[in-house]
């Protein structure tokens, strides 16, 4: 027979530790707040990437040029009313160096290049920055960069201290390390009700600690302030509609005591995982949403196996008190609790080890969520059902006393 482990015996102090825990979260927020993500702040937001000079472009020939960029090749517009507009195309696979580029460039009339990177860089490497005009001009070169794919990483502690000189700049790291791209954000207090300075200040600053042309810009733009409002707005409603949807589910499933149990538990590992954000300073972004959304939907599988043997030990053994069909039901699976959780949390740790950036918050937020899903299933979530029936029990045991007959 499986030892059944007396777990009622500790609901209470792992109540009152919890409730300090949560205390000490609400401290932390009430006097730090989050450390918001540039998806809860507005202000304007600009999407760079550490990548070298690989040419420059001046054009001071007949009419216009243009450049533009594809999946396979560049292309060269000279259009203009004195001139017949016409095409150059230059397709990567035909071009496949620097050298070989630079060379069919240089043969269109008025074209000036200027080459920064090696000859033998692999055009495929090539990059266009969303900052300059695609219009090329005499006295004004455009910059093409160039990312190699053995390219070292950026730090993403690095770029956020050559931005200190800005005020109050937000950076998040974008894609693999190997990609070098950040996402930046300066919030509207910073900007001083300039959108197109800041952003010229931005490349400016991080040039001068990275070198020039070492910044290509993939995308700017201004969010403002009713978005990111409407956003942490969204954010609140999902968050209550899971917990409303999970009452509604666990009522049906098994009672409405049970389903208030599941309920706290969910919560319970929201604020625990809240408070851990508070304190560790981890950006509060859309990221972290989605991690707290997961641990909710791990916490409540946990929490749905230990109810649903509860009901079926009360039904094996239904002469016995239910302090005794609690601690069988949650000895039971314990091994599996904490055998599907291990597994699970290998592949996490994996992910923390392996990864950087908002994963890495990701990851880490995962791995505290679970530990506190296995604490709350078995202490938080059974202990407010135990208490439960057990006050209806002694509730009924009075008003059963009130309405007995007296013996005589």
């Amino acid at each position: 027979m499986k030892r059944i482990i007396p777990f009622s015996k500790y609901f209470i102090p792992t109540a009152i530790f919890s409730f300090i825990l949560a205390v000490l979260g609400g401290v932390g927020y009430l006097k730090m707040g989050f450390n918001l993500g540039v998806d809860f702040q507005a202000g304007l937001i600009q999407e760079i990437q550490f990548a070298p000079t690989a040419f420059r472009l001046t054009y001071n020939g007949p009419g216009n040029a243009t450049i533009s960029f594809g999946r396979n090749a560049l292309d060269i517009v000279i259009s203009g009313a004195a001139v017949e507009e016409v095409t150059h195309r230059f397709a990567f696979a035909s071009h496949p160096t620097q050298a070989d580029l630079v060379r069919g460039l240089r043969g269109i009339d008025g074209m000036t290049v200027t080459e920064a990177a090696p000859p033998n860089t692999s055009t495929s490497w090539l990059l266009q920055s969303a900052q300059s005009s695609p219009r090329l001009e005499a006295n004004n070169p455009f910059l093409v960069h160039y990312l190699s794919p053995d390219a070292r990483p950026i730090d993403i502690a690095d770029v956020r201290a050559s931005l200190l000189p800005l005020g109050t700049v937000s950076v998040q790291v974008l894609g693999a390390p190997t990609e070098r791209r950040f996402m930046v954000r300066m919030e509207d207090s910073e900007l001083g009700g300039s959108r197109s300075v800041p952003a010229e200040k931005i490349i400016t600053t991080l040039e001068d600690s990275f070198g020039d042309g070492e910044v290509a810009v993939t995308r700017s733009d201004y969010v403002g302030s009713r978005f990111s409002k409407q956003l942490s707005d969204q954010a609140g409603w999902l968050l209550s509609m899971t917990l409303l949807l999970i009452l509604i589910y666990c009522s049906f499933r098994f009672k409405f005591q049970y389903a208030l149990g599941a309920v706290l538990a969910i919560m319970h590992d929201g604020l625990i995982t809240v408070a851990f954000i508070v304190w560790s300073r981890m950006e509060f972004n859309t990221i972290t949403i989605a991690a707290i959304l997961t641990i909710m939907g791990y916490s409540i599988n946990d929490t749905i196996v230990v109810f649903d043997r509860m009901k079926e030990t009360r039904r094996i053994y239904p002469d016995d008190a239910f302090v005794n069909v609690l601690n069988r039901a949650v000895s039971e699976t314990l091994n599996r609790t904490i055998i599907t959780t291990f597994t699970t949390m290998l592949a996490v740790t994996c992910l923390y080890i392996f990864t950087s950036g908002s994963m890495k918050d990701f990851a880490l937020c995962l791995l505290i969520g679970m530990t506190a899903g296995i604490y709350s299933t078995i202490f938080i979530a059974s202990g407010f059902v135990y208490f439960w029936e057990t006050k209806i029990k002694t509730r009924l045991g009075r008003k059963h006393l009130k309405t007995a007959p007296a013996k005589v």
